[in-house]
This record gives structure tokens, C-alpha cells and sequence, in this order.
């Protein structure tokens, strides 16, 4: 392979004499130690590249050797259950430990002919990701093949011919570049909602499942423990948690706290299905921007297995923050608060590898990308929100007022969106709520004409607003507290279905028309407030769990008779 000669080095960058043939995105070795790091710019013999460790230490004249191939990684069983650098090597594992050794059985026989990414055995012992796949380029005639029983990942377990006569050994680890997509037979419509437990993005703002969503919010907000409730909750088969450059105690939590989660289906630790790849910001600031990529590339390999997968990033800022320092070393021209002109690109080649596709195998498999940012101050202007906000079909923003309240999700309904919601309509008709796109419109127009009034009550005082105005208030209110909140910590209503999201719906809709209806007649707000149902609707999540749903059934008759009363005390008929 080609080699070059170290001229200079700052930081993660280094600068180099090419010796031989190298190519942009070639992965190399650097010095005594064979630090991995990436070429990044060729400039006639003149070479640039980031380097992925510590670089202290290294000087002039060291030795930078090219392997001909991109920066990849390797993908196979036991990745499931650990945390890996930026770079997958595992953290939690001691380098003289022995192989980790794998149960295979062989689905494929000698003479088979199996295209690129076909599956060829799989895994008894596996409860996740068990079947053994082709690499997405290899493709050929069965040769050889192990008679199946205890394997290590790296041994050869068959032979591929391909129709130009070369040999292909097959172990149930191969390698893949991380900056490019895994390939599909077909990417499919994202048109089913991934279901995450959480009214306030369920109901309002959904996303779909090979969709894409945005959580920005300033310190204190709650990222970290809403991803951590995504993680547990959502509907998907594999987690992906991939730590970009947060602080160094905030990784240390998630470490400690996600192998202590229980998996709410199965009753087994979450950590089974889980992948962590922590880079904190303390670590090689090169490595950090490589770990988003290698963490998608882990997810699409998952995916391929015909998984749902949710890849979950905190923080891209850092990311972003992680570009901007080597861009800066490398002498690039800043774009705006100095971030790189490219920054709009990479954030778009990141988030469009989320899918739902049909993989080569001929499974349907989803990635689905949740992305933090950390905004300065909360300044949603800024520009990795701003770009980010390009390529999402979900933005759930988090407010600091509504944290500080104790108002969990803090995501603040008006300064969020879900620009495919409509698209999800068909779901919840066939999963029995046929008016959920309009009940959702009217909840959206309801809390912004609450924001409305709640400015001009702040001038004039709430009492002196009109009976209508006071009742929209009060129906606010109530959504609010019924629907929108969720704590994390509860062991009822930390978790809240499709059914149980639509009887508490239902319910809720029912009453802010009943009500208005009363408040026509002549009945007093305050009179509506004191009801003895709206004290049972405002604690209805936590009071009827997953396996009551009949009994919201007993709160219809007493909704109906209540506001009935209400409204014939006012003098209009009952």
C-alpha cells in the first residue's frame, strides 16, 4: 500500500508527503502506534488527513501508511448489548480477551447461487438480529460452506465464486464504508406512524416510521431523558444511541443508567437490543465527527435484517461543533457563526439514509433518525437548527419555560410541527379512531387561540374576557393537563397506547364541545371548572392504565349528565 512521510500536525489534522497513490476518504495509519485517521484532501503530493486518536506524540518524518480501502467498519453479531468508540471498537471489553464464539446454522447449501446481501445461516442463540447476511457487494455460487456449530465472527464460514471466477470467503462479520448508504431493493413509503407512548408527539406531532425528527432545546430542557423514554418506549426493534460530543458527565449517566433499563415488552434488560457509541467531548475531537456516521452505519446494517430500527443522536450540535474545529484547522473559508459552507450538506447526507425500503434479502426494515440539538441559549435561529429544520419531517421543540414548570415533554406545541401528519390518517382510521386528523386540527387551533388570550388576559385580567374566551381557556387548560403531560416516572402513564391515546381523546373533545355548547346557553365558566368530571379527566392517565380501557367507558355517562345539568341550571333545555 502507498505511504507518506508526516510534515506537520495540529490537533486531529495532519499534513503529509505522499509517497504513493491515495485517494480522498482512503483509511490510513499514523505512526509507531498506527493511529487510524482519514484522508480528507489531496493537493498533489501534498496530503490532509484527521486522525481518529490522540496524537501526542507524533512528529515529523513519522510514517503514514494507506490500506486502499475507505474508512469502514465492522458489522456483525456482538454489537447488540455493548458500547463502542467512534470508531465501533468496543469500550466494555478488554483487548486480551478471547473471541466471543457464535452458534451458526447454515439455510444455504453448496451450489446455491446467492445475490449481494442474501442471507446464508443464522444465529439460534441470537434473541435479536439472528440471521446471518451476505455483505450488500458480494453476490455468487456457493463453494464451500461450514458444516455449522461454535464459529468465531472473523472465520471464514463460506465460499462465493462470482461470474468473473474470483473467491470470495464469507465470515458473519464484513466490513462496510461508513460514509456510504447501505443499498435497498426499494425504499418504500413512510406512511405508519413509528409509536413512541407519548400523546403530546403521537397526537399532534407524529413521525413516521423511516422518518426523520429534530428534538432542539437549551440546557435543562430534557433531551437526554426524552431519548432515553423513546429509547424504552418506541416501537422499534433495535436502539441505536450514539453520544456525539456531550459533556463527559452527561455521557457517564447514560452509560450508567441505560444498562440499569428494563425492556417493558420483553422483561428483559434493554441494553439486549441496544447499541450505545459514546464519543464524549473530551475525546479525539475527529473521532466525534465519524461517529454519527458510524452510528447510521450500524442502524442500516440492522435494518437490512428486516428490523425496525431508531437511531437516536445526541447531540449534533457537537457534531457540528466537531466539523467546525477541524474545518477551522484546516483553514477553510467560515460560513455563517463559523461553520463550514458544507454543513447543509452533511446534515442532509446524514438524515437521508433514514427509510423504511425494502432490503436486498426481500424484508421491509425502517431506520428511523432522532436527532438532538443543543442550540445556544435556546436560539432556535441558529445554524444547525435552522439547517436542520430542512430535512426533518418532525420538530419537537423543547421549551425552557415549560421544563422549569416540571411540564414533561416540555415540547411546546406551537413551536413544533409534523409536516406528513396528514399521511397517517388511514393508520388510526384502521386502528379505530377515524376522526384523529380532525381532532388534531382542533387541538392545534385550540392551544394557539390559548396563547392568544392568554396575552391579552395578562392586559385586561382574565375575568373581564368574555364567557367564551374563558371556557377556551379553561378547554386549554384541560388539554394540557389531560392529554399533553406525561411523567417519565410513572408506572401508569408513562407509557400511553394508540387505544388509550383515542378513548382519552375522544373524551377530551367531547367535553370542550359539551362544554361550549352549555356556555351558549348561559352557563358560567366557573361553573363548567367545578364540575366533579373534570377533576376525573385531568387525572384520567394516571388513574385507568393499559389494561382498563373499559373503564373510560364509565366516564360518558357522567360527562354527558354533569354538562346536561349545567347547561339546563342556566335555563336552555337539558
Amino acid at each position: 500500500m502507498a505511504e507518506a512521510r508526516l510534515q506537520a500536525i495540529s490537533g486531529p489534522v495532519l499534513h503529509a508527503r505522499a509517497l504513493g497513490p491515495f485517494a480522498v476518504g482512503e483509511a490510513i495509519e499514523v505512526g509507531p502506534a498506527r493511529l487510524p485517521g482519514e484522508v480528507i484532501r489531496l493537493e498533489g503530493e501534498r496530503l490532509v488527513a484527521q486522525v481518529y486518536d490522540d496524537t501526542t506524540g507524533l512528529k515529523p518524518g513519522d510514517a503514514v501508511h494507506g490500506s486502499g480501502m475507505p474508512l469502514a467498519v465492522p458489522l456483525g453479531p456482538g454489537l447488540l448489548g455493548h458500547i463502542h468508540d467512534g470508531l465501533l471498537r468496543r469500550l466494555d471489553r478488554a483487548r486480551d480477551a478471547p473471541p466471543e464464539r457464535f452458534a451458526f446454522e447454515p439455510t444455504v447449501a453448496v451450489g446455491d447461487r446467492l445475490p449481494a446481501g442474501a442471507p446464508f445461516g443464522r444465529l439460534p442463540a441470537a434473541a435479536h438480529a439472528g440471521r446471518c447476511l451476505l455483505p450488500p457487494d458480494r453476490g455468487g455460487r456457493v463453494i464451500a460452506l461450514h458444516a455449522g456449530g461454535e464459529v468465531t465472527a472473523d472465520e471464514p464460514l463460506l465460499t462465493l465464486v462470482d461470474d468473473a471466477g474470483r473467491e470470495h470467503p464469507i465470515a458473519l462479520v464484513h466490513r462496510w464504508p461508513v460514509r456510504a448508504p447501505r443499498p435497498v431493493h426499494a425504499r418504500l413509503p413512510a406512511d405508519e406512524p413509528l409509536l413512541t407512548g407519548q400523546r403530546i408527539l403521537d397526537t399532534l406531532f407524529p413521525v413516521a416510521r423511516g422518518g426523520r425528527a429534530a428534538i432542539p432545546g437549551g440546557f435543562g430542557t430534557g433531551k437526554t431523558v426524552l431519548q432515553e423514554t423513546l429509547a424504552k418506549w418506541c416501537h422499534a426493534d433495535i436502539i441505536v444511541y450514539v453520544g456525539c460530543g456531550e459533556r463527559g458527565n452527561e455521557m457517564a449517566e447514560v452509560l450508567h443508567e441505560f444498562p440499569q433499563l428494563t425492556d417493558p415488552r420483553s422483561g428483559r434488560a434493554l441494553m439486549e437490543r441496544t447499541v450505545i457509541i459514546a464519543n464524549a467531548s473530551n475525546m479525539p475531537v475527529a473521532a466525534r465527527e465519524a461517529s454519527i456516521y458510524t452510528a447510521v452505519t450500524v442502524a442500516e446494517y440492522f435494518r437490512d435484517q428486516g428490523l425496525h430500527v431508531a437511531l437516536m443522536a445526541d447531540s449534533t450540535s457537537r457534531w457540528a461543533e466537531a466539523l467546525r474545529e477541524v474545518s477551522g484547522r484546516l483553514g477553510e473559508l467560515p460560513g455563517e457563526a463559523g461553520y463550514p459552507a458544507y454543513l447543509s450538506s452533511r446534515l442532509a447526507e446524514f438524515y437521508e439514509r433514514a427509510a423504511r425500503v425494502r432490503t436486498l434479502a426481500g424484508d421491509e426494515g425502517s431506520l428511523t433518525i432522532i436527532g438532538a440539538v443543543s442550540p445556544p441559549g435556546g436560539d432556535f435561529s441558529e445554524p444547525v437548527t435552522s439547517h436542520t429544520k430542512r430535512y426533518v419531517g418532525c420538530f419537537w421543540g423543547l421549551d425552557r419555560e415549560r421544563a422549569q414548570a416540571r411540564f414533561y415533554p416540555a415540547v411546546h406545541p406551537l413551536q413544533s410541527y409534523a409536516v406528513e401528519a396528514a399521511r397517517f390518517a388511514p393508520w388510526w382510521t384502521a386502528h379505530g379512531n377515524a376522526d384523529w386528523l380532525r381532532q388534531r386540527e382542533k387541538l392545534l387551533a385550540l392551544l394557539e387561540e390559548q396563547a392568544h388570550l392568554e396575552r391579552m388576559a395578562r392586559i385586561v385580567g382574565k375575568d373581564a374576557l368574555p364567557p367564551e374566551q374563558q371556557l377556551t381557556l379553561l378547554a386549554a387548560e384541560l388539554v394540557n393537563e389531560a392529554l399533553l403531560r406525561q411523567s417519565a416516572f410513572s408506572p401508569v402513564d408513562r407509557y400511553c397506547s394508540a387505544a388509550r391515546q383515542s378513548e382519552m381523546l375522544r373524551l377530551v373533545m367531547r367535553f370542550v364541545a359539551l362544554a361550549r355548547e352549555a356556555v351558549a346557553r348561559g352557563a358560567r365558566p366557573e361553573a363548567i371548572a367545578a364540575l366533579p368530571v373534570l377533576r376525573r379527566l385531568q387525572r384520567m392517565g394516571e388513574d385507568i392504565g393499559e389494561a382498563e380501557l373499559a373503564r373510560f367507558g364509565e366516564l360518558w355517562p357522567q360527562l354527558e349528565r354533569e354538562l346536561a345539568e349545567v347547561s339546563g341550571a342556566a335555563g336552555g333545555p337539558p
